[in-house]
């Protein structure tokens, strides 16, 4: 997957994306279709993880790339930006 703008035009942009919270309960069916659905609308979603969760949180973002089939673009501390070309 080639990305349609820089990684830097992509940060940009991230800094006002739709930011999702990932709490204790995780990612669920119901949490990977809202970032879908955000991706759909908005190409890019910042996806931040509470505390509770952050050692799992590699996992958690192979998790949502794999089933969102968006390309994790930075990881800095607690958050994640994903990015989905529209199509």
């Amino acid at each position: 997957m080639t990305l349609a703008l820089s990684k830097k035009e992509i940060m940009n942009e991230a800094r006002s994306a739709m930011t999702i919270n990932v709490g204790k309960a995780g990612v669920n069916d119901n949490v990977i279709e809202e970032i879908k659905r955000q991706l759909k609308a908005n190409q890019i979603v910042k996806l931040r993880f509470a505390r509770s969760v952050a050692k799992d949180k590699d996992d958690l973002i192979s998790n949502i790339v794999e089933n969102t089939k968006s390309q994790l673009i930075d990881v800095r501390g607690h958050v994640a930006v994903i990015y989905k070309k529209k199509s």
